[in-house]
């Protein structure tokens, strides 16, 4: 064991010992004042939360992390915490406070926490030149969130706020039509989530796209035209669905011709001309050409 650890445990028993002497050693009262100290402390982080004052917010909810385990607060201040560093700009210790939310068995916080800790990422995305773990992690976590809370029917769900909105005008004190018109309006504030999702996933996939464009084009320049085929083969196979797929399929066929692999230009060419027909007469010289050194 480190002196650091060694001191920490010392330190914490001397300080249990003396709290128990201080409340005449009653195994009620120390309880008490731990949640009464929780309490105060996420009370007053609330109010400089929605102050805008992240960074004090910050201070007092980490000194109530280790009080607050174990308490009915524990996922309240975990997840205010969260929030507190997402908007203070620590990406990378929101997306650490959200997983650890998501850790806890029967939080009402697991839906939000999954797609916050989805954006966290999405904020570490960097340029397209970079390197772009935070990208894959942010597509794959926005898919969880997807996968793990959809909305099967948006147009029911918005007929249902609807329907329970005008019964709620007839009985307002209907606790039924309160709860069903709660229940509706989450799951259509979900929608707009979903959507968000829907749009980050494609910009990522777009940003990953034009990075491994991006490399093949930096290969070609160095003439290293098999690696570049590896890169073009990467958008080819994996993002076909970006705009960086035509000229992906435009280079790999560049660069087979430029290594005389004319078969297998031809291969590429009609697998291009069946996604763009279009082009077939633009091009026709590059086809007459493979056509006639696979003839030699």
């Amino acid at each position: 064991m480190s002196g650091y650890r060694f001191f920490s445990r010392s330190a914490l028993a001397i300080l249990t010992a003396g709290v128990l002497f201080g409340t005449g050693c009653s195994s009620s009262k120390p309880e008490t004042t731990a949640n009464s100290l929780v309490n105060e402390g996420y009370a007053r982080a609330v109010k400089l939360y929605e102050k805008g004052d992240y960074s004090t917010a910050i201070l007092g909810l980490e000194s109530l992390l280790f009080t607050a385990r174990a308490t009915a607060l524990e996922d309240d201040v975990q997840y205010l915490l969260g929030q507190s560093y997402y908007h203070s700009g620590d990406y990378m210790l929101a997306a650490d406070m959200f997983s650890r939310v998501q850790q806890l068995s029967s939080t009402p916080y697991a839906r939000t926490a999954q797609f916050m800790l989805a954006k966290s990422f999405e904020r570490l995305s960097p340029h397209f030149e970079l390197d772009q773990q935070y990208t894959r992690k942010s597509i794959e976590q926005f898919s969880l969130y997807q996968e793990l809370y959809p909305v099967a029917d948006t147009a029911k769900v918005a007929a249902d706020v609807k329907t329970w909105k005008e019964l709620l005008k007839i009985n307002p004190e209907n606790t039924s039509y309160k709860q069903n018109f709660a229940s509706a309006s989450a799951q259509y504030r979900r929608i707009d989530s979903l959507k968000y999702s829907d749009k980050a996933i494609r910009t990522m996939r777009e940003k990953l796209a034009k990075n491994s464009f991006f490399i093949a084009r930096q290969y070609v320049q160095l003439g290293k035209y098999k690696a570049a085929g590896i890169f073009y083969d990467e958008v080819i196979m994996h993002y076909p669905d970006t705009i960086y797929d035509q000229p992906a399929l435009e280079g790999k066929i560049d660069v087979l011709i430029t290594r005389k692999k004319w078969f297998d230009a031809g291969l590429v060419l009609d697998q291009y001309l069946q996604l763009f027909p279009e082009k077939r007469q633009e091009m026709q010289a590059i086809r007459d050409t493979i056509t006639q050194n696979c003839k030699n």
